[in-house]
């Protein structure tokens, strides 16, 4: 399975067509909606948090492009420091995919950045602030302002 987060730009003549439906039903691509901004007639912005088998999800983004939706990945890389976090494992509870995990019998928190997928469930547990959510355009409140049309 694969977790990717998207910025799609809609233009204003499919603000009105039920696209994601579509690529729900057609190519069983699970979604959650980040942030939307979308209205009758106008181009419209959503990032969305897309999860499926990796071939499907690239099959449903070639559908989206058809559509004239412009498709950028949203690179999220979560990082961890060090230096902040106490290792008292709350991250390892919710993390999906097993990219933190307790190491035994130390009782360490490992962090393993290429298991992990950016979908930062992580960040908000954590007592102390030790997980942090980078983008490759900057923070995620950065990347909503500048993409706002």
């Amino acid at each position: 399975m694969s977790t990717r987060i998207y910025i799609l730009r809609f233009p204003k003549e499919t603000s009105n067509e039920p696209i994601i439906y579509q690529l729900v039903k057609q190519y069983d691509v699970e979604f959650n909606i980040l942030k939307a901004d979308i209205l009758p007639q106008r181009e419209g912005l959503m990032i969305l948090e897309l999860k499926g088998i990796k071939d499907k999800v690239n099959s449903g983004l070639e559908f989206l492009k058809s559509f004239g939706v412009k498709v950028e990945r949203l690179a999220a890389s979560i990082r961890r420091d060090d230096e902040k976090c106490f290792q008292c494992g709350a991250c390892t509870g919710i993390c999906p995919v097993g990219a933190l995990a307790i190491q035994r019998p130390e009782m360490t928190v490992v962090f393993d950045p290429e298991k992990c997928t950016g979908c930062s469930l992580c960040v908000p547990v954590c007592p102390v602030r030790a997980m942090e959510v980078s983008l490759g355009a900057g923070t995620l409140a950065e990347v909503e302002e500048k993409t706002i049309v």
